[in-house]
């Protein structure tokens, strides 16, 4: 079991950098899968980024391709979201998640995470 707590939120301009943190708790953080989710206002949960297990394998929304890099760092138990050219479109509260798969695959289904922080306010002003 992981216990994920996301930091580094805040307010920031159009065209700005952000780089969001995912502490998870936990003996077994490298035998999940993590996932970056977003949800705005009156909109449903949506994926924006993905790394397999061992962190060589990542995924991306299109909508994000290009700007944002997810990472892990197994030896502090920690995800990062880099997230380079924001856009008012990326205002969110961001979410870390943490989930089992059986291969290298790497959903984007919220359902398939199990384990999920209290997420980080990102606002982007135009």
């Amino acid at each position: 079991q992981v216990q994920p707590v996301e930091s580094g939120g805040g307010l920031v301009q159009a065209g700005g950098s952000l780089r969001l943190s995912c502490a998870a708790s936990g003996r077994t953080f490298s035998s999940y899968v993590m996932g970056w989710f977003r949800q705005a206002p009156g909109k449903e949960r949506e994926f924006v980024a993905a790394v397999s297990r061992r962190g060589k394998r990542t995924y991306y929304a299109d909508s994000v391709q290009g700007r944002f890099t997810i990472s892990r760092d197994s030896a502090v138990n920690t995800v990062y979201l880099q997230m380079n050219n924001l856009k008012p479109e990326d205002s969110a509260a961001y979410y870390c998640a943490a989930g089992f798969v059986y291969n290298e695959e790497l959903p984007s289904d919220p359902r398939r995470y199990v384990y999920w922080g209290q997420g980080t306010q990102v606002t982007v002003s135009s």
